[in-house]
């Protein structure tokens, strides 16, 4: 069961023009928190792209993902049939996935301060970029070893539908739309919530075309 995005309290900062939305107790979204360096953003992404690009990688059960992956970072999150795990080299190229930008790092530490989180020093980055009809299934992120730390979710690009469980896959589903340049934060009592995509609606972006990019920074090892 769904309902419509609605929430809980919205707080207006004036250092960062940015609004802070509650979703739950340990979840916020920053509305427009990282729109001034989206294109920095979206620039990195790119050179990241280059070495180790983007893949439709497979679940345990043999489904392809819509959404294409990458990451940089200290350790990078992959599927396959042995299961969800970090690794530290990219299976695709053989090599250290690229560096994790130091402007990626800075905006996760300042948007986790935002949200509450007064030190976070994440060690990767997993990029996803979906194209119309890409979509992120209800899960959990769970195979970091740090769990005390937040998740940071970035989205640039055209706006998705950000669905918000809670800690049952069963529990009820709150739709919330993301635009250019928002962020969501999450941990504590939240870290552990359900959480996924709905199927991308088509569109044009000026900075990204037809595609949306989401950078989920964690704290991995």
């Amino acid at each position: 069961m769904q309902e419509p995005a609605a929430p809980v309290g919205a707080v207006a900062s004036a250092a960062t023009g940015a609004s802070r939305e509650l979703l739950a107790e340990g979840a916020v979204v920053l509305r427009g928190f990282a729109r001034l360096e989206a294109a920095s953003l979206v620039a990195a992404v790119a050179k990241i792209a280059a070495i180790s690009p983007f893949r439709q990688m497979t679940t345990p059960g043999g489904f392809r993902m819509s959404v294409a992956m990458t990451n940089c970072g200290a350790a990078g999150w992959i599927t396959d049939r042995a299961g969800y795990r970090y690794e530290r080299v990219d299976p695709a190229t053989g090599r250290a996935w690229p560096p994790l930008p130091s402007r990626f790092r800075a905006l996760a530490a300042r948007a986790a301060a935002m949200a509450g989180f007064a030190v976070f020093v994440p060690d990767a980055c997993l990029i996803n970029r979906y194209e119309p009809d890409a979509k992120l299934s209800l899960h959990r992120d769970e195979d970091e070893r740090d769990l005390s730390a937040p998740v940071v979710s970035v989205s640039l690009g055209l706006p998705a539908t950000f669905l918000w469980g809670g800690l049952s896959r069963k529990d009820r589903v709150r739709r919330v739309r993301l635009e250019h340049g928002d962020v969501v934060v999450w941990g504590g009592p939240a870290r552990l919530v359900y959480h996924g995509v709905a199927p991308l609606a088509d569109g044009d972006h000026p900075q990204t075309g037809r595609t949306r990019i989401n950078l989920t920074l964690r704290k991995s090892l």
